[in-house]
């Protein structure tokens, strides 16, 4: 239906706004002000019933914002943090962060499409034109306020008391401190769990794909596996917080091609574990070149020589990756012959 079909008598009067008027070019104004298109009704503007639709669905948009505000509090309150869910095809994750995050966007977009419906709906969409005028305040406005302002410095006696003054911007400034202290509460004190990952002599080398302990010959020449500690499993509550550090990357080179003496010694005919943490901003390396040996990190192309103890070759990151030292245990399985020598992940740890 469009404004057409409506008769005379129902459209809602139109406002003459002058400064919109068309105006004719002359000598004296060759740029004419060409004026508004002419205005084309909504059928909420000469349909009752369509404006009650429109302002059901606003209706709806906000309520269903509110169910999800309670369903926000609601998971907060009730989801264990240690719990997990599998999500296709999103894999394994919180059911709290999930549940927050669905519930809390869910929330906002409701808020935001209403707000938007009524907006292009319910209000009115005439189209105003108005004159400019001067932004600055006149003269004796402008001294007028001057003459305020300094006649109330003058009343303050700020500058006359300088113990009230002193004291009032000691107490500004101490305050925010009180909110500073309420940061304590985001959680313990990292000290120096940082520098330390679950590797220790003797924890085993466990596929991330299989779940099964490697040994030596599920390592081929020229491949890449990715490995956790023995006894970390997806389903703990800290699972990310630890596979964050302890993230491993094994490659099988012939022993001849390794170049850096204390890889080879780190190694195990052949076989070399690597941090698989980027030591730029701790990105995951996920890409390996067979034929020259290098790994490359798809965030910022850092790439590392695995053949050269994992030194840096292009890109922003400072430093090489760590190594973690390997052997076999009695059973024949991959082993950690200890923890990373140095941190894992990027320059924080600038060694500091």
């Amino acid at each position: 239906m469009s404004s057409q079909d409506i008769p005379e008598e129902n459209l809602p009067a139109e406002q003459d706004h002058a400064p919109g008027a068309v105006t004719v070019a002359d000598e004296e104004n060759p740029f004419a002000d060409p004026g508004l298109p002419p205005h084309e009704h909504r059928i909420q503007d000469i349909d009752e019933r369509a404006a009650r639709r429109s302002e059901r669905a606003v209706a709806l948009l906000f309520t269903v914002s509110m169910l999800a505000t309670l369903g926000f509090i609601a998971s907060y309150v009730t989801i264990p943090r240690d719990k997990n869910i599998f999500v296709f095809p999103i894999g394994h994750l919180s059911a709290l962060n999930f549940a927050l995050g669905l519930t809390l966007g869910t929330a906002l977009f409701c808020i935001g499409a209403g707000a938007v419906h009524w907006a292009r709906t319910l209000m009115s969409d005439v189209e105003v034109a108005d004159d400019r005028h001067a932004i600055a305040a006149p003269e004796d406005v402008r001294a007028k306020v001057h003459a305020d302002f300094r006649q109330g410095a003058k009343e303050s006696a700020l500058g006359r008391r300088k113990l009230l003054r002193n004291t009032m911007f000691g107490a500004l400034a101490l305050f925010p401190l009180s909110g500073v202290m309420l940061l304590r509460d985001l959680g313990p004190l990292p000290g120096t769990s940082l520098r330390h990952t679950l590797w220790a002599k003797g924890k085993r080398l466990v596929n991330m794909n299989t779940n099964q302990p490697l040994r030596p010959e599920d390592v081929a020449v020229g491949s890449l596996t990715f490995a956790k500690p023995d006894g970390l499993e997806e389903t703990d509550e800290e699972f990310q917080d630890e596979m964050a550090k302890a993230a491993l990357m094994i490659v099988r080179l012939q022993p001849d091609n390794i170049r850096d003496k204390r890889e080879l010694d780190w190694s195990h005919e052949g076989i070399v574990a690597f941090s698989k943490i980027c030591t730029h901003v701790g990105c995951p390396i996920s890409l390996y070149e067979q034929q020259t040996h290098h790994v490359l990190c798809p965030c910022h192309q850092s790439t590392f020589d695995l053949s050269d103890g994992a030194r840096v070759i292009f890109g922003p990151a400072g430093h090489a990756l760590p190594q973690l030292r390997i052997g076999v245990d009695s059973e024949g399985y991959l082993q950690a012959l200890g923890d990373f020598e140095e941190p894992v992940g990027p320059a924080f740890w600038e060694r500091g």
